[in-house]
């Protein structure tokens, strides 16, 4: 009796029970003929849409958006194409290739070529898939491009303006933060507006956590204190109460290079090293180390005589002892004696000295 698992269901020919291949009759209920009629060696969509942010060139993928740093779409179309693309389960040692045509600005044909085997049949299959580029804004350009913010950091010093150099490293610290955090994929992390204001600068940042993060790294670096504020603003789509935070940064006083004169103390003024914690600097007249104390902290009773700046190269005319060095005043060139700090070289002919209402005063050299 024949075996009616061996005749084709849909011609009646007979089947091999086993083609050599490792094929049983089970596993193909068709003939060749039969089988290859209905067989899709390719499964592939009609066309393909890519969604771009048309500022910053982020691709949507699923249900976010990706930085993918690309000068065109062309990687992005052929990658988008791959996944689309699907081969015939029963296929091996499948090869293709890509070749993509430029059509327009838009849009991208990409020339699928295939190759395999099915049934120990090589099956060969061309298809081409339109990849259609769609230009719109993404989550967060539109909210760089509406001016959305969570956090402000207000950058001023006490009893003074902060210096150009102090507003400029606030500014690019602030970028340097976003920048790590983009490049940890966090979108939602941007500059939204850097702004003078009386007595500063105002940075206004897309979250607190960038906020806080640059406070403390000025503080970190320049020395002082801040306070934070909130206030309610909004609430979400799910309820949750929103706030702003405002970051209210206060440099010290004095900082590094200033040349201060300290109140009811008669050890001579003092080169300001330090601002962290409590002023660290140099007496100019002895060259001994002073530190204010912890109840004074970065700001002690003082006035400023000026800066390392204002030091004008004075010629030495004699060290007279290991107190008192002989210099010309380098506005009226008389000869006059001052204190003579331990950092000043025995054999120097010149020295950076400082005049101010406290009188002349040798400074190191820089």
């Amino acid at each position: 009796m024949t075996d009616a698992g061996t005749f084709c269901p849909r011609c009646g020919d007979a089947i091999d029970a086993d083609d050599g291949e490792g094929v049983t009759r089970r596993e193909r209920s068709l003939c060749d003929a039969c089988y290859f009629e209905d067989f899709e060696f390719v499964d592939a969509p009609e066309r393909i849409e890519v969604m771009v942010c048309a500022r910053c060139g982020a691709v949507h993928r699923g249900n976010r958006w990706v930085d993918v740093d690309a000068d065109d779409y062309t990687d992005v179309a052929i990658e988008e194409v791959s996944e689309a693309l699907a081969v015939h389960v029963e296929a091996e040692d499948v090869d293709w290739e890509v070749r993509p045509e430029q059509v327009d600005q838009n849009t991208i044909r990409m020339h699928c070529l295939f190759s395999g085997v099915v049934r120990g049949e090589v099956q060969t299959e061309e298809v081409v898939v339109p990849v259609k580029v769609s230009r719109q804004t993404c989550k967060r350009c539109g909210r760089i491009a509406g001016d959305s913010f969570a956090s402000i950091v207000q950058v001023r010093a006490v009893g003074r303006d902060p210096t150009s150099e102090e507003t400029e490293r606030a500014t690019e610290l602030a970028h340097q933060i976003v920048a790590d955090m983009e490049e940890t994929g966090d979108r939602n992390a941007f500059v939204t507006d850097v702004s003078e204001a009386e007595s500063g600068i105002d940075l206004k940042l897309s979250t607190n956590k960038i906020g806080l993060k640059l406070a403390r790294k000025l503080i970190e670096e320049f020395g002082g204190s801040f306070e934070d504020h909130e206030k309610l603003v909004t609430e979400d789509e799910d309820g949750n109460e929103v706030y702003r935070v405002t970051y209210a940064v206060r440099l010290p006083e004095f900082k590094p290079g200033d040349v201060i004169d300290l109140a009811d103390d008669d050890g001579g003024p003092v080169l300001v090293r330090s601002v962290h914690g409590n002023l660290k600097g140099v007496r100019v007249t002895t060259g001994e180390p002073y530190e204010a104390s912890y109840e004074e902290g970065d700001a002690p009773d003082a006035r400023k005589l000026g800066t390392v700046e204002d030091a004008t190269d004075a010629t030495v005319v004699t060290v007279e002892d290991d107190n008192a060095v002989q210099i010309l005043d380098p506005e009226t060139y008389e000869s006059k004696t001052v204190p003579r700090p331990d950092y000043v070289d025995a054999d120097a002919s010149t020295v950076p000295a400082l005049k101010s209402r406290a009188g002349l005063h040798v400074l190191p050299e820089a």
